[in-house]
C-alpha cells in the first residue's frame, strides 16, 4: 500500500530530492510540503487528504518538539493522527533534540546522511506502526530513558555492543532476521552477521535459546527494537 507523505524541511533541494525518489521507485507519495514550522504548514498538513507519515527536518537551530507535539495530537482525516519521522538536518544528532522530539511523540529520528533506499524503508516502518532510531541514536536513547524493572542492563550481559543487545531483545520477541532489519533499517546480511557473533559471544547454538537467555535476564524494552 502507498504511504502517503508529508515533507516539512527548510531545505528546499532536499525536499525536491525527497519528492523525486518517491516518484521513482517507492511506494511512497508525497501529498505536500513546507519550509517551516508555523499554523501555514499545519493547514496544508490538515488539508492533504490522510497523510500517513510527515517527515520533518530539524532546524539547525532550536528544535521542532512544538511541530511534532502538533502533528502527533492532532487527528488527521480518517481520525487518526500522522507519524512523525524526524531527520537532522546537521547529520549529528544532539541528545537534547533527541529526547525532546521522542518524548513529543516522534516515531523516528535518522541522520539525514543516508542513502535513499535507507530512508524510505524508514518511512515504511514508522508508517507500518514501527519506530526507527539509527544507531547513534539509539544509544543516546538509553542514557535518558532508563529500562523498566527487569530489562537486562549492560551488566547483564557485558560482552554485548548497544546493536547486539538490542537485536537480542527482539530475538526475544520472536521476531525473525527480516523483521528485525526493516525495524533497525539495516540489510538481512548485516542482521544475520550480528547474530553470528551473538551466538558465539553468549555460548548458544540456535535463536531459542538466546531467547530464553534474554528472557531469564528480563528482557523488555531496548532502544530500537520496537514494541509491536
Amino acid at each position: 500500500m502507498t504511504v502517503k507523505l508529508f515533507l516539512i524541511d527548510e531545505d528546499a533541494m532536499y525536499r525536491m530530492g525527497v519528492r523525486a525518489a518517491a516518484e521513482q521507485a517507492y511506494d511512497v507519495a508525497v501529498v505536500g510540503e513546507g519550509s517551516d514550522f508555523g499554523t501555514d504548514v499545519l493547514e496544508r498538513l490538515r488539508s492533504s487528504g490522510g497523510t500517513d507519515v510527515v517527515l520533518v527536518g530539524a532546524p539547525h537551530s532550536g528544535t521542532c518538539t512544538d511541530l511534532v507535539r502538533t502533528i502527533a495530537g492532532g487527528a488527521a482525516p480518517g481520525g487518526r493522527a500522522p507519524r512523525v519521522l524526524v531527520v537532522s538536518s546537521s547529520g549529528a544528532e544532539e541528545e537534547a533534540a533527541v529526547v525532546a522530539a521522542v518524548r513529543a511523540g516522534a516515531q523516528g529520528y535518522i541522520s539525514r546522511c543516508i542513502s535513499c533506499e535507507e530512508l524510505f524503508r524508514a518511512i515504511q516502518v514508522v508508517a507500518d506502526g514501527g519506530a526507527v532510531f539509527g544507531p547513534s541514536v539509539a544509544a543516546r536513547l538509553g542514557t535518558y530513558f532508563s529500562p523498566p524493572d527487569g530489562v537486562p542492563s549492560r551488566t547483564a550481559f557485558p560482552s554485548l555492543t548497544d546493536r547486539e543487545l538490542q537485536i537480542l531483545e527482539c530475538i526475544a520477541r520472536g521476531w525473525d532476521n527480516r523483521r528485525i532489519a526493516r525495524s533497525l533499517v539495516l540489510s538481512e546480511k548485516t542482521i544475520k552477521n550480528h547474530v553470528t557473533r551473538l551466538f558465539r559471544k553468549l555460548e548458544v547454538k540456535d535463536r531459542t535459546s538466546a531467547a530464553m537467555r534474554a528472557r531469564d535476564a528480563g528482557a523488555g524494552l531496548l532502544s530500537g527494537c520496537p514494541a509491536k
